[in-house]
This record gives structure tokens, C-alpha cells and sequence, in this order.
């Protein structure tokens, strides 16, 4: 039967570089790779394929000759099926997997068979798990930003073992299910030969010792649970949903294994007076009619206390008038937003007959009445 060509089985054109050859090659590699088939012969074939052609493309010489004379004129080359190891493949094209990963295979990093994962202990415990709070602020609060103390209720590490869950240093002893190393292996063959997977032990979860002698305090979990405060410093300028991470806040890790995070979440409050728009914030004023006709000053409340305004004669409803800056702060940024007060009209429900009257006078005047066709 004859062989496919080389540029097709990897996908790439006459013109293709080393590099995007070396690239096609290592992706079919790990597609087709037998543990990862296991039975198929067809992917077993195509890896086998992928294989040859790699080993003639990467080589200046033999990629010529093929270019030149096709697969007659590599007789007497490599022939991949006499191979019986499928590391030996891949040892034999360092320049693609044994510089990235120092010398190993690239099953050593996709399948845990090489030197970079043998000898390797956990230095600690199992990770702790992140918490989720949610903190509730004011418009007041966001403005200028502000520091909170909660209470919460997490696993802190213990204070008798400091963490470690043993009564004392001599109470470790080796695990004897992986003999200390940390790591178990087992062995699988198959027509590629002999393949060793190396996994983290679970009797030990890769620390390669065991607690002899529990701490009496935390029964060997090297953490309590119990209720702690934690401060929170809040920037100015947050927004309702935004959230801060605090590393290492969160539930420290079974014999001192790393904390976890508390991610706050935060949550804006309602405000009884303003409306927020970005920085901005929007506030309601409601003006009687005489008011925005002949002007007026009037107070009118702030995130900080309550201040002046004067407005201006002819003022019509629904004009926005700006107090600079007195909005909230940037986040992360210098400078703050601005507090605008939209001008609305109050109009009575209920009037009585003098009222009545005088409106019906003021109706007469010409510049009272609305310029309505």
C-alpha cells in the first residue's frame, strides 16, 4: 500500500516552517497516543504515521530529498514500526520535548512517567477552601471608602500544633503505603512496552509521613473551627456586585496546608435621598411653582452633611443642576463625581377656594399663561 504524504499527515503546507511542523506534530502526538486510545489501532497506526513523518520534515537533509524525490528517496531511512518503547520515539526528538521540560519525555508532563514528578513530597496538608461574604455599604460609605470588622465563622489553624495536627515533631512516622516518597506507582504494559504511572498517595496525600500521635486539640486536622474577626478595608468607588479578594483570609488547610481566600462581594444599600449614576449621584428637588418663577435658595442634603443652592429665576423642571465633586469618589483614581439635583415642579393635589381664585387671576397674565397653540 503506498504512504500518505508527509506534509498531509500533519496538516501543514510545502512551506511550513520547523516550528509550525513541530507544533503539528506534538499536537498529533498527544491525540493519538495509545493511553490515550487504548485499542484503537487505528490511532495507534496514525501515531506510528505522524511519527515518520515528523522525523523526515524536522530534518533539513531528508526534507529535501523528499521534496525532491518523494518516499523513494528515503530508502533505507527510519522505519518507526520497529520501535517497541513509544518513549523511544519521543527521545529520539529532543528538540521538541526533552529542553521544555529538562530532559524528560513528554509523557513525563502529560502522563506522570518521567524524573520531573519522581522524588517530589508535599511539603503540607490539604488546601483550605475559599469563603464568600457579602458586605452591605451605604452610598456614604462607598463615597470615601471606610474599614469593616465582621465576625465570621471559618477553620483557623490550630494553636496547640500550629497547624502541623501532630502532638509533637516525633510524631510522624513514615507512611507505609508509599514507603515515604509521597508517590505510588503502578505498572501497565502494552505493545509499546512498559509504562510506569506515577500518582500522589492518598494515605498521606503526598507528604510521604503519617500522624502517629495526633494533637489532642485538634484530633490530627492541624485547624479549629470557630468564629474570627477579620477587617476589611473598603476602597471608595466600588460598586453594588463588585468584590475584593483577601488572600489567604479564608479556611486554613488540614495539616497546615495552605489557606484558602474570602472573596467579599459587595452589595449597595438603598438610599433614601440619591440615586447613583456611575460617580454621580442624583437627587429629586422639588420646587414650588412661585420658587422656579422668582428663584430661591434652598438646602439640600449631601453624602456629607447638607449644603446650599441657589437657584436661579425662570428655573424650568427638570434641569439638572451641578454641586462638583460632591458625588463619589473615583476608584483607584484621584478626583470624584459630582451630586446632580434634577429640578421638578410641585404641583398640590388638593387646593382651596382663595387659592383657587388666585390661580385663576394668575391665569389671566400673560406671561403666566403657556404659549400652546
Amino acid at each position: 500500500m503506498s504512504k500518505r504524504d508527509y506534509y498531509e499527515i500533519l496538516g501543514v503546507g510545502k512551506e511550513a516552517s520547523k516550528e509550525e511542523i513541530k507544533k503539528s506534530y506534538r499536537k498529533l502526538a498527544m491525540q493519538y497516543h495509545p493511553d490515550r486510545n487504548p485499542g484503537d489501532k487505528e490511532a495507534e497506526e496514525k501515531f506510528k504515521e505522524a511519527a515518520e513523518a515528523y522525523e523526515v520534515l524536522s530534518n533539513d537533509d531528508k526534507r529535501a530529498k523528499y521534496d525532491r524525490f518523494g518516499h523513494s528517496g528515503l530508502k533505507g531511512g527510519q522505519d518507526f514500526h520497529q520501535y517497541t518503547n513509544v518513549n523511544d520515539i519521543f527521545s529520539h526528538f529532543s528538540d521538541i520535548f526533552g529542553g521544555a521540560f529538562g530532559g524528560s519525555s513528554i509523557f513525563d508532563e502529560f502522563f506522570g512517567t518521567g524524573q520531573s514528578q519522581r522524588g517530589r513530597k508535599r511539603s503540607s496538608g490539604t488546601p483550605g477552601s475559599d469563603l464568600k461574604i457579602t458586605l452591605k455599604l451605604t452610598l456614604e460609605e462607598i463615597a470615601t471608602g471606610t474599614t469593616k470588622k465582621i465576625k465570621i465563622k471559618k477553620h483557623n489553624t490550630c494553636s496547640t500544633c500550629n497547624g502541623s495536627g501532630a502532638k509533637s515533631s516525633s510524631s510522624f512516622k513514615n507512611c507505609s503505603v508509599c514507603n515515604g516518597s509521597g508517590e505510588v506507582r503502578q505498572v501497565s504494559r502494552s505493545i509499546f512496552g512498559q509504562f510506569v504511572n506515577i500518582a500522589t498517595c492518598n494515605n498521606c496525600n503526598g507528604t510521604g509521613k503519617i500522624i502517629s500521635e495526633p494533637c489532642i486539640e485538634c484530633s490530627g486536622d492541624g485547624r479549629i473551627y470557630g468564629e474570627t474577626t477579620i477587617k476589611i478595608n473598603v476602597p471608595a468607588g466600588v460598586f453594588d456586585g463588585s468584590y475584593m479578594t483577601l488572600r489567604g483570609e479564608g479556611n486554613s488547610g488540614k495539616q497546615g496546608g495552605q489557606a484558602g481566600d474570602i472573596v467579599v462581594v459587595f452589595e449597595e444599600e438603598k438610599h433614601e435621598y440619591f440615586v447613583r449614576d456611575g460617580d454621580n449621584i442624583v437627587y429629586d428637588l422639588f420646587l414650588s411653582f412661585p420658587e422656579a418663577v422668582m428663584g430661591t435658595e434652598v438646602e439640600v442634603p449631601t453624602l456629607n452633611g447638607k449644603a446650599k443652592l441657589k437657584i436661579d429665576s425662570g428655573t424650568q423642571p427638570g434641569k439638572y443642576l451641578k454641586m462638583r465633586e460632591k458625588g463619589i469618589q473615583h476608584l483607584n483614581s484621584h478626583g470624584a463625581g459630582d451630586q446632580l439635583v434634577r429640578v421638578n415642579i410641585h404641583v398640590p393635589k388638593n387646593i382651596n377656594s382663595k387659592e383657587k381664585e388666585l390661580l385663576k387671576e394668575l391665569l389671566k397674565m400673560p406671561n403666566i399663561k403657556s404659549n400652546r397653540s
